[in-house]
């Protein structure tokens, strides 16, 4: 039972910003592919109903290094863990300099589905077994199951209010450096180029949205250029399907001296059963820096808060900073 895959692809120019970094997007994309073809063939390996692995969450993933134009992208998917309704993949990415043959790690995430039948997509299958090395590993596989049950949960009960875009003269005469001023949205209708054989948005199209608007708003922020340098766990609440407007908004939350954190919603609005009203079905947070010409990181402008509300985000947004900080160096010092 095989559960490991990789796939390769060349960068290329309509995969990067204007000064050649990769969007994180497009990266984000390529690991929910392989993260659904390993995932789907898994549970697939048994007898019964066929199935399609969805998307349910992605752990907090960082971005290590840029990936550039003209590098190839190596993206390696692997099997974890499994419970009774789910599969955890943990995907790496490495970037390859195929002219020097220098390579690099750029990205580890991990990535949580679940498999849907082909029949019914209201019905879950069960997921084949995997066989672990050790008990040990068994259980810490369980304890992370359990841990993203509940941090899922909690982010359900999240309600955050529907975000408004704001209009280039309104946003002439807002105060620079604002939440106002620099929130933004983007309006897109699903086709069947961005859906399963469901008929149900590909995750990967989703997050290359988010990554989009998040970076929209940094930009509109700094006035510079601007990466992805990690997402928070994201959050699939809801299937989006073919032929609803997907409404994804992005705020800027918490800014530190070199990076931002934007909290993105995506909304959808099912025009076709418009009885069923819109809802919210992805939430996340995407932290980005700013760099100069030289991909050297630049000090990030203090957001203006302006009521309680922001204040509030911008602490909760400090608490996440903190702890991430904390969490890393923690692994450095493990690494050591």
């Amino acid at each position: 039972m095989a559960s490991q895959y990789e796939l390769s692809r060349i960068m290329r120019p309509d995969d990067a910003n204007i000064v050649g970094n990769v969007h994180g997007g497009t990266i984000l994309k390529m690991i929910e592919e392989a993260g659904c073809i390993i995932g789907t063939r898994h549970c697939n390996t048994q007898s019964g109903d066929r199935c399609l692995a969805a998307l349910a969450r992605v752990e907090r993933t960082d971005f290590l290094h840029p990936m550039f134009i003209g590098e190839v992208a190596h993206v390696s998917a692997e099997i974890t863990y499994t419970s009774k309704h789910s599969v955890e993949v943990q995907v790496n990415v490495l970037a390859e300099n195929i002219v020097t043959g220098a390579k690099k790690v750029t990205n580890k995430a991990t990535l949580w589905y679940v498999p849907i039948s082909l029949q019914n997509v209201d019905k879950i299958i069960e997921v084949p077994p995997i066989e672990y090395s050790s008990p040990e590993r068994e259980e810490a596989g369980k304890k992370r199951y359990e841990a993203q049950k509940l941090e899922r949960l909690e982010d359900k009960v999240r309600n955050g209010e529907i975000i408004m875009s704001v209009s280039l003269p309104d946003r002439q005469t807002k105060e620079p450096f604002t939440v106002v001023c620099s929130q933004s949205s983007l309006i897109h209708l699903v086709g069947p180029s961005d859906c399963t054989l469901h008929g149900f948005v590909h995750g990967g199209v989703t997050m290359k949205l988010m990554d989009e608007v998040a970076g929209i708003v940094a930009a509109r922020h700094c006035k510079t250029n601007i990466v992805t340098a990690s997402v928070d766990a994201i959050n699939f609440h809801r299937k989006i399907k073919k032929g609803c407007v997907i409404t994804v908004s992005g705020r800027m939350t918490f800014t530190s001296n070199k990076s931002m954190e934007i909290e993105v919603f995506v909304d959808a609005d099912p025009l076709v059963e418009a009885e069923k009203g819109k809802y919210r079905a992805v939430t996340a947070f995407f932290t980005y820096i700013s760099l100069d010409k030289e991909n050297k990181p630049l000090p990030v402008p203090p957001l203006k808060l302006e009521g309680e509300e922001e204040q509030k985000r911008f602490e909760e947004g400090k608490a996440r900073y903190l702890q991430n900080k904390a969490k890393r160096l923690a692994d450095k010092e493990r690494q050591q």
